[in-house]
């Protein structure tokens, strides 16, 4: 042992089973751990839809009731953030067996998976829960994996001076966020300034977004407004309060930026700096991003708290003014918890580097898609962040984003649509993973779909193929190649059981023809031959690409005959 205390034993290869006793014993101290089993353990991570609990899947009074299973064990890691890698939990979690009472809380896709894996596996399953709500990819990796993409060394730089003065690292921060502001703004305007004279509107406080005809935006948006401080007043050290917001802020005072936070449910409350403040007028400026339902700055109170006890409201008059769709996003804060960089990799995955996991399921991308073109870099890096701490070949099992968002009427542009191509290509030129198509059990109108059984049942199929050597496909239908073919396109297909069929007609839908623009693309009269796809539409000669399933929420109808469907997907016609 260490002089902390951390120790480490290899114990020779096991047959699966138990109940087994550990005795550890040490200069006369023995310490007993009951109950043991030894079996096939499974990391499970990403965001909200693999965070899901069982209690709100389909069916969930049914399947508590029968969720009794004690070669199911589950251990469910603490949320908790990191700017630097940790070794130990702050809470240490603690297995337990699968029942009504522990499965009720815990992952359903995590959970569904190693049910249905284990009518199959004769082993036990640890299944270890490693998931927050609305976490982004470059959370959950490593550092060192995340230099290796593109644009990420100035945010990184930042985080590594986090560690030693965060006040410095706003500072820094700041001057990135700002500098990125400008150079994708239309106008190069500086709303945080005090003399910005942009178009401001007043604002009601009664409202999440503070006006209703924001009731339903989703993107950013800036609010302003003024207090009145005396000398006095204004010499105390203070921290400013702003309520919740929905759900991440980057914020100003006086052309100076003194926080940012993530979080619908995180009350913001920044300590302000030495000499932030000023006798007289005070402008405090807000950007917010809201990216799901409603959002904005609730109408909750907000108010500047004095070192003498004091607390002036914040009570308006606010002003606001609307950011373009078009506008990108500027970089959020890499220490933010579940936005940041490495954050949530080091306080809830680094502690556990070197266990013997079998391999891992990753759920995640609806919080990357509005940069969905750098996510297949972020994912590569992700995998190669696993398997650093856990094994170079670890298996790894991707659920593709679920369908969400209306059905389209003609053939449009979509982040959800390129997430997907970008997880599908990372996973094609990797033989050590695989992916599980779940585009054909979302909800339109809900971006966490209840049914989570078919997701793990797909899950363990995959695992089958990919860790336990079952000859039969890992997913549905896979494209091969799309070549011309006459005046049409002809797509080839593997990884087909029993042959393709079109659910609902005799003609699968969904496949598009597209050249080099957006606007090229046409949707394709499509018809089965054999293993392939045949596509038929006016000017399909000019067109370059082939692509299917091409939104977020789209109707998808090719199968095989064993019910698995083929994923969407671009790929060029040759």
């Amino acid at each position: 042992a260490d002089r902390s205390g951390r120790w480490q034993a290899t114990l020779p290869a096991l047959p699966a089973g138990g109940p087994h006793v550990l005795n550890v014993a040490s200069q006369g101290r023995q310490q007993r751990v009951d109950d043991v089993l030894i079996g096939d353990v499974w990391l499970c991570s990403g965001q909200s839809n693999m965070a899901l609990p069982v209690e709100r899947t389909l069916d969930a009074r049914a399947e508590l009731a029968a969720a009794t299973h004690d070669r199911i064990r589950l251990l469910q890691i603490p949320a908790q953030d990191s700017a630097v890698p940790t070794q130990r939990f702050a809470d240490a979690p603690q297995w337990q067996a699968a029942t009504p009472d522990t499965v009720r809380g815990f992952s359903a896709t995590c959970y569904y998976f190693a049910r249905a894996l284990q009518r199959d596996v004769d082993v036990p399953m640890g299944l270890v829960n490693a998931s927050w709500n609305g976490s982004r990819i470059e959370a959950w990796t490593r550092a060192d994996a995340l230099r290796r993409v593109d644009g990420q060394a100035p945010a990184l730089a930042v985080l590594d001076q986090y560690a030693q003065d965060p006040a410095a690292a706003l500072v820094a921060w700041g001057a990135q966020w700002e500098q990125a502001w400008q150079r994708d703004s239309a106008d190069r305007r500086q709303p945080w300034r005090v003399d910005d004279t942009g178009p401001w509107q007043r604002a009601s406080p009664t409202t999440a977004w503070v006006a209703p005809a924001l009731a339903d935006h989703l993107g950013m948006g800036w609010y302003r407004t003024t207090l009145q401080l005396d000398a006095a007043q204004a010499g105390q050290p203070s921290v400013l309060e702003l309520g919740r917001i929905d759900e991440l802020d980057t914020t100003w005072i006086n052309g100076r930026i003194v926080g940012s936070s993530f979080g619908a449910g995180l009350a913001r409350r920044y300590v302000l700096p030495a000499g932030t403040l000023h006798a007289g007028a005070n402008t405090l400026v807000v950007n917010v991003l809201n990216t799901y339902r409603e959002g904005g700055l609730p109408a909750e109170p907000r108010a500047l708290r004095l070192a003498d006890r004091s607390r002036l409201p914040l009570a308006g008059p606010w002003d606001y003014q609307t950011v373009p769709a078009a506008q990108r996003m500027p970089p959020t804060a890499p220490w933010l918890s579940s936005w940041g960089m490495g954050t949530l990799h080091n306080g809830m995955v680094s502690p556990l580097a070197g266990y013997g996991l079998r391999g891992a399921l990753w759920y995640q991308g609806e919080s990357n898609t509005f940069e969905a073109g750098a996510y297949a870099a972020k994912l590569a890096a992700y995998r190669a962040s696993l398997r650093a701490s856990f094994g170079s070949a670890l298996p790894l099992l991707v659920v593709q984003l679920s369908g969400f968002g209306p059905a389209p009427l003609q053939p449009e542009a979509s982040d959800w649509a390129q997430l997907r191509e970008a997880q599908r290509r990372v996973v094609a030129t990797d033989p050590h993973a695989a992916l599980v198509v779940a585009l054909d059990i979302g909800e339109h109108d809900d971006l966490h779909p209840a049914n989570k059984q078919a997701v793990g049942q797909r899950l363990a199929r995959a695992a089958l193929h990919l860790a336990y050597a079952d000859p039969a496909p890992a997913s549905g239908p896979v494209p091969v190649q799309a070549r011309r073919d006459g005046n049409g396109v002809r797509v080839a297909f593997a990884d087909i059981e029993s042959g393709l069929v079109a659910h609902g007609g005799l003609s699968p839908v969904g496949f598009e023809l597209c050249g080099d623009t957006q606007a090229s693309c046409r949707y394709a009269q499509a018809h089965i031959d054999g293993n392939d796809v045949v596509l038929e539409a006016d000017g399909a000669g000019q067109a370059t690409r082939v692509r299917y399933g091409w939104a977020g929420s789209p109707v998808i109808t090719l199968y095989d005959r064993n019910g698995l469907p083929a994923g969407p997907f671009e790929v060029p016609i040759r």
